[in-house]
C-alpha cells in the first residue's frame, strides 16, 4: 500500500492552511512555496479540498484559503478519502475482475476478507484523529498519535 502524492500533498496543505494565523488565509504562491510544488497542484489540490468541504476561499487582492470548519472538527480519515479513496470499498471487486466481466472470485473471496479488515482497521483508527492533532511539532504530534493508537488498541476486543 502506498500514500498518494496526493493525499500526502493535500494533507500538508490542509495542515499549513490550519496553522495560518491571518485571517485571509494563504494564496496558491504562499501554499506553492511553502511546500515546494508548483502553484498549478496546489490549486489543484486545493479545489478538491474546497469541493469535499475542508476548505473556503477568501475573496479579494489579499485572498486565500481557510478551514471551513474549526481543526478539531476535521477527520483525517475524511480527508485521505476525499482526496484519495478509501483502500477498499464496495466497488473493488469490480474494478479487478481481470479480463472478465465478473471476478472469478466474486462468491468466496479470501483476500476480499484481508482488504475488509485492513480498510475496517485503519478506518477505526484515522476517525480518531482530526486535523489539529497534527498542528503540533513531530515529537509533540508523536506523542498525541501514540495515545490515540494506545486508546485504539485498549478498545478493540479480541473475540
Amino acid at each position: 500500500m502506498k500514500v498518494t502524492a496526493q493525499e500526502e500533498y493535500g494533507l500538508r496543505i490542509l495542515l499549513r492552511i490550519a496553522g495560518c494565523k491571518d485571517a485571509d488565509g494563504m494564496s496558491i504562491p504562499q501554499l506553492s512555496e511553502a511546500e515546494g510544488i508548483t502553484p498549478h497542484y496546489v490549486a489543484k489540490l486545493a479545489r478538491v479540498l474546497r469541493l469535499e468541504g475542508f476548505i473556503n476561499s477568501t475573496p479579494g487582492y489579499k485572498g486565500g484559503y481557510i478551514l471551513a470548519k474549526p481543526a478539531k472538527e476535521i477527520i483525517i480519515n475524511d480527508v485521505l478519502k476525499g482526496l484519495g479513496g478509501a483502500l477498499y470499498d464496495k466497488k473493488f471487486c469490480g474494478t479487478h475482475t481481470g479480463s472478465l466481466n465478473l471476478c472469478v472470485n466474486s462468491i468466496d473471496c479470501s483476500s476480499r476478507s484481508l482488504w475488509k479488515m485492513i480498510q475496517f482497521t485503519v478506518d477505526q483508527l484515522l476517525n480518531k484523529i482530526t486535523l489539529a492533532d497534527l498542528l503540533s511539532q513531530e515529537k509533540e504530534s508523536g506523542k498525541i498519535l501514540e495515545q490515540i493508537l494506545d486508546h485504539t488498541n485498549s478498545d478493540v476486543s479480541v473475540k
